[in-house]
């Protein structure tokens, strides 16, 4: 009776939890649908565009990566201020975060315009010129989104930071709503190729970008943005908001580039490699799905008890986050092996593609049930407390050694092709997942508040 007692003075009651962690269930898959209805719809137009728009889709995440690791930063100082009572300065980190991450993102949009020729022909590797043109027109085309995917990302972290996921959700059905009805228009409509998938990815995000930004100017807003168009700097804020969003950002970009290095060695395997890796890694989201979403709700959670200084809260909320991840997952992945056989017939794969996409995912599918939930349920609660730098080192480390080092040993050298790259993938989150087990079982984190 004792705990129950003391529960139910918890920062986080049952409900609170269930109004947070829905909605981000909710935008986390359809965000992930919308990637799969993109990639059957571009499906229509050849393998060689679905292989085309994979290989850039992967340089997108990377930098969307960093924008979302940066947001991340700003929530959780956010996050800690509200914990503490203090809205006036969780309104000033917000702030600073949403122009800090504008202008950095139109830096990279910047950098990528200029160094289009080498993404194209040197990181892509040896790549036929259908895939190429294809590539061409897809990158030319969604580098421009960037600044507006980055406002979005850093306006839907400030109202996670608030505990209302409601309002990320909502501008995510209609930035991916405006993105389908796109799709279809301009690729069954009007019969467009690769820029039929292009174009309403840039005006959807656009979209949502001048939607969050204008929610956040509200002054009613728990937390909102002041309204200027003139930047003035907090560089104390901004160094608080780093010490968090810099090692998130390189762990992410670290992450992401290992796996467009990985995509390199997979494009050596032909063209029914890439198509096999990029229908599995469509696949393969919709399994994690749920621990992406739960991961969301943890940084918004530890940031709050931490900032109140209640690591006990933290502790239990983190166990709790943890089995509900084991849950969503092994839920998740059962429906998707019921419906794997449906799911590879949308994709009108040839045979070979279909049988090495088949058996990834029963591998991804095993692993990701017993393995996931620890490699990465465990990592939002030591950033959000304030210990990012240990969680990157552990994460990059082990994506060099393990990932990209025994995708080429699996891969290439012992003749195992894609699957040894899955392999490899897998062989990375064990090594995460037991090295971050020993840092929060050490208890360090606690020692890191940032503000």
């Amino acid at each position: 009776m004792g705990n129950k007692e003391d529960r139910s003075k918890y920062l986080f009651n049952n409900k609170a939890l269930v109004t947070l962690i829905v909605p981000l269930v909710i935008e986390q898959f359809l965000a992930v649908l919308v990637g799969m209805a993109d990639s059957i719809m571009i499906a229509s137009v050849g393998e060689a565009a679905v292989s085309g728009v994979s290989l850039v889709d992967n340089i997108m995440v990377l930098f969307i990566n960093v924008f979302a690791a940066l947001a991340t930063g700003g929530a959780v100082i956010a996050g800690q201020y509200l914990g503490q009572k203090n809205e006036k300065k969780a309104c000033h980190a917000s702030t600073q975060i949403v122009w800090f991450t504008w202008m950095i993102a139109i830096g990279i949009m910047a950098i990528i315009y200029c160094g289009k020729s080498f993404i194209l022909h040197v990181v892509f590797g040896a790549i036929d010129s259908e895939v190429m043109r294809h590539a061409n027109i897809y990158l030319l085309i969604v580098t421009a989104s960037i600044p507006f995917i980055a406002l979005y990302n850093a306006g839907a972290a400030i109202f996670r930071a608030m505990g209302n996921s409601k309002v990320s959700m909502m501008v995510s059905l209609l930035m991916n709503f405006i993105n389908v009805c796109g799709n279809a228009i301009l690729i069954y409509g009007f019969h467009c190729g690769t820029e039929g998938v292009a174009i309403p990815t840039l005006v959807s995000r656009i979209a949502a970008a001048i939607v969050i930004i204008i929610l956040l100017c509200n002054q009613n807003c728990v937390v909102h943005i002041e309204k200027t168009f003139q930047y003035r700097p907090d560089w104390g804020m901004v160094r608080r908001i780093l010490r968090i969003g810099v090692p998130n950002s390189l762990e992410n970009s670290m992450f992401q580039l290992g796996k467009i290095l990985v995509l390199s060695l997979v494009s050596g395997f032909g063209t029914y490699a890439i198509a096999a890796n990029a229908v599995c890694n469509v696949i393969a989201m919709f399994e994690v799905l749920p621990g992406m979403a739960l991961t969301l709700a943890t940084t918004t959670v530890i940031a709050r008890c931490v900032g109140a200084g209640v690591y006990d809260q933290a502790k239990y909320y983190t166990r709790k986050l943890i089995l509900l991840t084991y849950v969503g997952i092994w839920v998740m992945s059962g429906l998707i092996i019921l419906l794997l056989p449906m799911i590879l017939q949308a994709y009108n794969l040839s045979d070979v593609t279909a049988q090495v996409s088949r058996q990834i995912i029963y591998f991804h599918t095993i692993s990701c049930m017993l393995i996931w939930p620890l490699a990465f349920s465990i990592p939002p609660t030591l950033r959000a407390a304030g210990d990012a730098q240990v969680p990157m080192y552990i994460s990059m480390g082990s994506m060099w050694v393990c990932r990209i080092v025994f995708s080429y040993i699996l891969g290439k050298y012992m003749g195992m092709g894609v699957f040894g790259v899955w392999v490899a993938m897998v062989l990375d989150w064990i090594v995460r997942a037991v090295l971050m087990c020993w840092r929060y079982k050490s208890g360090s984190w606690m020692l890191k508040k940032v503000i």
